[in-house]
């Protein structure tokens, strides 16, 4: 994730002089040595980006406070092909599972240097076995996506990129608190620093999707650096952008062909970036949960959809069609997906037609409304109310916000249908839209979607 922050610190038109001596900074990896019959290049440029769990460099002190304890895997916890299209204006960001199954070609293990065939394992696994090239070998394999360069990021290197930065804001309407990382945040936007940051991308227990969902907050904060670096005045200064990139690009490995030039013309050539020019996704995945005997269980990529997906990736285009700009002021964004509220509408006021009118309303912002409205039992109501069953607190919270003024009140035994009694005080149903983008593997997201906005 920190590489690609790089990539979009390099937009300032920086000359030789003051990038000097980065090309020294970077550690180098032999990560292309001998390979033979890779997939055909297409346009644009496709990185592999891994982040490692290395932790040699991490305090004790950092240990302790961000659960770093245990001992690292050697293998990679984070895994992105990131795709810069040849006219330099669009990323196209692709999440591959850790636990995706795989297929290694032969190779020698670099740690036994015994000569294996291609045999079945974890993806993140591959790194373990033969370090970079049968990563990328592997990933090459499965996708026939030609890899150009190779960049690696590992605990460290991430929380120093975040801190030189000045921290990066994450918002989030849901408490996440994660008991094996200790990321605890209440609801609301916070500013998050190194370590804190990790613990946000490294969490893994905070609902019942997972990986899958780690990955959706990996590509968030992703879009948040992005948003950080072109937005903070980073790249209108250039020698606060050479300590910038000096401390990032000197706790990663590169490739040996990842040098200053390349930095510098893609750099120059993305001016302009911003979230709104990069889109992200996630493997689409057909088969949760596939078992492989010495291997466990394993996520088994959809065939169709994930060869449609690397297919945009070789021939340079979008992952998704361009969507309309909305007209008017941008959503509001709430825990629960409109589509997933059930909603009665009553009637309590004298005026007619008013329960048509909110039920149209609300189904036209999204709800799952009855679409037969009726009279409540008071007609005097002057303040809208949103009655609602306890258990489906968040999902009330949702609709409240789409009615504004509204009077939330809680009622036991309701059930999953919510109810809204509309009052003297309706005037309008604002647009609502999910905070978190769905966990489905193989939606696409722009990162203007995902990161806090203006507000």
């Amino acid at each position: 994730m920190t590489a690609l922050s790089v990539v979009v610190l390099a937009s300032a038109g920086i000359g030789h002089a003051v990038l000097s001596g980065l090309d020294s900074d970077i550690s180098r990896v032999d990560a292309f040595k001998d390979m033979k019959n890779r997939p055909r290049a297409g346009d644009g440029m496709n990185v592999l980006m891994v982040g490692t769990d290395g932790r040699d460099r991490i305090s004790e002190e950092q240990r302790r406070a961000y659960r770093l304890g245990g001992a690292p895997c050697h293998c990679t916890d984070t895994i992105m092909i990131v795709h810069i299209s040849e006219d330099r204006e669009r990323a196209s960001v692709v999440s591959l599972p850790r636990d995706s199954y795989a297929e290694t070609p032969g190779h020698t293990d670099r740690t036994t240097g015994e000569h294996h065939r291609g045999h079945p394992l974890k993806l993140n696994a591959a790194y373990a076995e033969g370090g970079p090239q049968l990563t990328i070998r592997t990933v090459e394999n499965m996708t026939r996506v030609k890899i150009d360069h190779y960049l690696e990021v590992d605990f460290t290197s991430f929380m120093k990129t975040v801190d030189v930065l000045g921290g990066v804001r994450i918002c989030t309407v849901q408490p996440l608190k994660d008991s094996y990382t200790g990321l605890d945040l209440a609801p609301g936007t916070h500013t998050l620093m190194g370590g804190q940051a990790l613990q946000y991308v490294r969490a893994r227990h905070l609902d019942g999707a997972s990986d899958l969902s780690r990955m959706k907050r990996q590509q968030r904060f992703l879009a948040a650096l992005i948003d950080r670096a072109t937005s903070s005045g980073i790249l209108l200064n250039p020698l606060k952008f050479r300590d910038v990139t000096r401390a990032v690009l000197g706790s990663v490995r590169a490739d040996q062909g990842f040098g200053t030039d390349e930095l510098l013309t893609l750099g120059r050539a993305m001016r302009n970036f911003s979230p709104s020019s990069s889109e992200f996704t996630t493997v689409p995945i057909g088969q949760m949960g596939y078992a492989v005997k010495g291997v466990g269980s394993t996520l088994k990529w959809d065939p169709a959809k994930s060869e449609r997906l690397f297919d945009a990736l070789r021939e340079d285009k979008p992952l998704a069609a361009p969507k309309p700009k909305p007209e008017g002021p941008a959503p509001v964004r709430v825990p629960v997906d409109p589509k997933q509220i059930r909603v009665q509408v009553e009637n309590g006021t004298r005026t007619s037609g008013l329960g048509k009118r909110v039920d149209d309303a609300l189904a036209a912002a999204g709800f799952r409304t009855t679409k037969a409205p009726r009279n409540a039992t008071d007609r005097a109501v002057e303040r809208t109310v949103v009655a609602y069953d306890p258990r489906w607190d968040q999902s009330a919270k949702s609709l409240a916000t789409a009615l504004p003024g509204s009077e939330l009140k809680a009622v036991e035994g309701q059930g999953a249908t919510l109810k809204v009694i509309a009052g003297a005080d309706f005037e309008k149903v604002v647009k609502v839209r999910p905070a978190d983008p769905p966990q489905e593997s193989g939606t696409v997201v722009r990162g203007d979607e995902v990161t806090c906005g203006k507000e």
